[in-house]
């Protein structure tokens, strides 16, 4: 039988998150798996990888074979550089902490009201134009 490292699709449509699982080669993508060994969440920035290292070893030891994306991420974890024996890679990069916004206050802003609308209502003229006119009229 041969086993296969893959990724098992979860989540909403535009919302993906994996699982990283050892499954037979013969099942289906999201099919029954023999173990779920980590996580992949693309969407999230940075990517969340998760992987559990000494069953990723285990797997990798006796034969299982990893397909190409998560030969990609088993490469950015270093699993499977120390599988191979090779030099570990540099750390994966962290999500920098994003700039706080200056308040309103901050930026020197009053809360004052400015007054009076300048344009009055259509109503309000039309009323004041017939007061005009009555008033022509009489006179």
């Amino acid at each position: 039988m041969a086993v296969k490292i893959k990724l098992k699709r979860l989540g909403k449509i535009r919302s993906p998150h994996y699982r990283i699982v050892v499954a037979d080669s013969r099942t289906r993508r999201d099919g029954r798996a023999i173990e779920e060994i980590g996580k992949y969440h693309p969407t999230y920035n940075p990517s969340v990888m998760e992987v559990d290292g000494d069953r990723v070893a285990y797997w990798l030891g006796v034969g299982a074979q990893p397909t190409e994306p998560v030969l990609a991420i088993l490469k950015k974890t270093g699993d499977w550089q120390k599988f191979k024996g090779e030099p570990a890679p540099a750390p994966l990069l962290q999500a920098a902490e994003k700039p706080v916004r200056p308040s309103f206050e901050a930026l020197g802003g009053d809360d004052e009201g400015k007054g009076e609308a300048i344009t009055q209502k259509k109503k309000a003229e039309k009323k004041d134009e017939a007061a005009a006119e009555s008033a022509s009229t009489e006179a």
